[in-house]
């Protein structure tokens, strides 16, 4: 009977003392408060920059297999560089971050190791991920663009075009980066060195991948007009 007495106290005892742990880390207060409003518009200018690069089609002037005319063509081999730099988004935004131990701003690195839950500290800053996801696709659509245009168009330019691939996801980039470091009602999310970093590289990988992917892809199909072929 003792036994059983002793051992309900100290299970009583511990579970105490796990609500009183659950409550004390519910009740601490964010180590850096962040604006929340600029974080929001940061993520969807970075996703207006990716969509449409993704989503537009590639348009060409001249092609030996087609009419003579602008063409529009979206191909399913597209699904290669975009789930390329998704999985570059992602490594950046996981093992990178955490090997370059960068800080957000208004953080220590002890803060940020302790995962102290909407902290605003419960992870590292640099590279920035929206400002290489960002910046990738602009890259990327840039490349695209340019291979369309100087190889397979004759050089002629399509203003709707360059509009898809360059002018959006640039604005939208541009916007996203400057973004992430702003402080209207609380602490950037990350410092103006982490957000270039981003840009950098993400613009730079974004280049090679659109580079690659153009150059081995033809934008026309060879057969039919449907917007969609593989």
């Amino acid at each position: 009977m003792r036994t059983a007495k002793i051992a309900a106290s100290l299970l009583s005892g511990a579970f105490c003392l796990g609500l009183a742990g659950r409550s004390a880390q519910a009740q601490v207060p964010p180590i850096a408060e962040r604006d929340t409003n600029w974080d929001a518009v940061s993520n969807v200018t970075m996703m207006i920059s990716v969509a449409t690069v993704s989503l537009m089609p590639r348009v060409y002037y001249s092609s030996p297999d087609a009419t003579v005319g602008w063409k529009a063509r979206w191909h399913v081999s597209a699904l290669a560089p975009i789930m390329s730099a998704t999985a570059l988004t992602l490594f950046v935004d996981g093992p990178i971050r955490n090997a370059v131990e960068s800080v957000r701003p208004g953080c220590t690195l002890d803060e940020t190791k302790a995962l102290l839950p909407d902290s605003g500290c419960e992870s590292f800053g640099g590279p920035s991920t929206q400002a290489y996801a960002a910046w990738g696709a602009t890259g990327a659509g840039v490349s695209i663009f340019l291979v369309d245009t100087f190889k397979y168009s004759d050089s002629e330019l399509n203003i709707p075009y360059f509009a898809g691939e360059v002018l959006v996801p640039f604005s939208a980039a541009m916007v996203s980066s400057i973004s992430r470091s702003q402080d209207g009602y609380g602490i950037g999310h990350e410092s103006f060195g982490q957000v270039l970093a981003g840009a950098l590289t993400g613009a730079a990988s974004g280049l090679v991948l659109g580079l690659g992917y153009s150059l081995f892809q033809e934008p026309d199909c060879g057969y039919g007009g449907y917007l969609f072929c593989w």
